[in-house]
């Protein structure tokens, strides 16, 4: 039997969960160097998988299969595409720069306070979410995937409501409500989404008599499966109702920004780049491979949606007042973008989608971990709070400057590359909604560079006149992500060679072909 790469993969955070909530809790600091220890051993074990996997082999690959519920059909089966992979590791990078950036968050507010911030379950909570979000990239079975998907909001929840943003500019009695609130409306509104899936996946195994994607396809393949027109859409509409809210989607991404404004700041980090990848993840591994004539079905409203999201969260992003709050609408417009390239069904949308899945992760994390060094230093979340911050910190102003300008995908980062490929892929199906989803550019330069003139450029502010530039640990969270935002923009093809093989299958899957220009004969 050959090493379990990606059970351990995902095992090691957990185990590291338990050992850094497992420590004394005098020893804050040496929980936090656990817990950093584990994340980069979870990193090391992507790193080799990413090895090992070949773009041009089996669809899915370091397969692992075993009994779990035998009466029922279910099993503990994981395998990765390039899509998984990519989004694997992904996660495996993001993890140890949230853990070094909130490496203060969780500390007691006073030496001698009753109202004790647990370090070490903070730490223990990212980790925790950190193996569940890998293992559902993994999943194969539909069972598996949903038992994760579901479990992950638990310490989600948690890290929400119980580590506020210290930013919060209300009492201590209003920043404990909005911040419960939000967490309540987080669990609520994924819950919802979770039952209606639950009832999907029952639905699914009445029909098939499985959860494997693998024993589906090979059914389907031979003919033996067969799914009545109207059951295949309702089990669709169950599945996809459940990603939506992940994701989010307009109208079911009112959360979002809740959520990532009364969170930490590593923690808004982990919501939307890492967890909500995996509604968009699950979008192309189970509704298009599951339900292809579902999906194809669903595509027009689909694609209203997403352009609905795409302009709605960029207008909102334009006239925010928190910082904070602000970039949560732009991640909303950004998933809009990303739901595009997914069901555009063509493979420049697909691979534009999944590439837009990393780049925004990377763009995302740099943009708000400096967001987040920012507010802390001010202890105000409120744009007018802030100006020329640039005179005073300009290490921290170049490098706010560079995330937002990542964030409008500007030409030479890699979100352009994701972004160019959506409305390319896009235009070729429908190029009514690639018109109008250009829109979503012009208005992210709008926010994004009236946010840098308003916080970094101008007269300074007395607040901000002793605002210390980042330090080395925050350097070292800022500088790798900015490096790679560069080099992938430059140099995407280490990225695009793991994913294309997997949108062809997905491609395949939907029975869809890439449409052909239209050249006119020369007369």
């Amino acid at each position: 039997m050959s090493f379990p790469l990606l059970t351990a993969t995902a095992a090691l955070p957990a185990i590291g969960a338990v050992a850094t909530a497992a420590v004394p809790a005098a020893r804050r600091t040496a929980a936090k160097w656990l817990a950093l220890a584990f994340s980069l051993g979870t990193l090391v074990l992507a790193g080799i998988a990413l090895a090992r996997f070949e773009p041009g082999g089996d669809r899915y690959q370091l397969t692992e299969s075993h009994a779990w519920i035998k009466d029922f059909g279910v099993r503990y089966e994981l395998g990765v595409d390039g899509i998984g992979l990519a989004l694997m590791a992904l996660t495996a990078l993001l993890i140890p720069f949230v853990i070094l950036a909130g490496w203060h968050d969780a500390d007691p507010l006073e030496t001698n306070s009753s109202r004790w911030r647990p370090t070490q379950g903070f730490f223990a909570l990212i980790l925790m979410v950190e193996a569940m979000v890998v293992l559902s990239f993994v999943a194969t079975d539909v069972f598996l995937f949903y038992i994760l998907f579901e479990a992950m909001l638990i310490p989600m929840y948690f890290l929400i409501g119980g580590f506020g943003d210290r930013a919060h500019s209300g009492t201590d009695e209003n920043a404990a409500a909005q911040r419960s609130y939000a967490a309540v409306k987080f669990l609520l509104y994924n819950l919802v989404g979770g039952l209606i899936m639950l009832a999907a996946v029952i639905g699914l195994y009445v029909v098939t008599g499985t959860f494997s994607l693998s024993e589906i396809a090979a059914a389907r393949a031979d003919g033996s499966l067969t799914m009545a027109t109207n059951t295949e859409r309702w089990l669709f509409l169950g599945f996809f109702f459940a990603f939506a809210v992940k994701a989010p989607l307009w109208p079911l991404h009112t959360w979002l920004p809740n959520a990532m404004g009364e969170a930490t700041t590593p923690v808004a980090v982990l919501i939307t780049a890492v967890v909500d990848k995996v509604g968009t993840f699950a979008m192309l591994r189970f509704c298009l491979q599951l339900f292809p004539e579902a999906s194809k079905w669903a595509t027009p409203v689909v694609l209203v949606l997403a352009l609905i999201s795409i302009v709605y969260g960029a207008l909102l992003a334009v006239g925010q007042r928190d910082i904070k709050r602000l970039i949560a609408y732009a991640s909303i417009s950004h998933f809009g973008f990303i739901i595009l390239g997914i069901f555009a069904m063509t493979s420049q949308g697909q691979s534009g989608a999944t590439l837009y899945m990393v780049n925004h992760g990377i763009s995302t994390a740099a943009l708000m971990l400096v967001a987040g060094f920012l507010i802390t230093r001010r202890g105000s979340r409120l744009i007018a709070d802030y100006g020329g911050v640039q005179k005073v910190a300009p290490v921290l102003a170049g490098t706010f400057l560079i995330g937002g300008l990542a964030t409008l995908s500007l030409p030479g980062l890699a979100p352009f590359v994701s972004e160019f490929l959506v409305l390319v892929g896009a235009f070729a199906a429908y190029p009514a909604v690639g018109i109008i989803a250009t829109t979503g550019i012009v208005l992210a330069a709008i926010y994004v560079l009236v946010l840098y003139q308003r916080t970094m450029t101008g007269p300074v502010k007395a607040e901000v006149q002793g605002m210390a530039d980042l330090k080395v640990r925050e350097l070292v969270v800022v500088v790798p992500l900015i490096a790679l935002l560069i080099f992938l923009g430059v140099y995407p093809k280490p990225l695009t060679e793991i994913v294309n093989p997997a949108v062809q299958h997905t491609m395949s899957d939907v029975q869809k072909k890439d449409p052909q220009p239209e050249v006119e004969a020369a007369k």
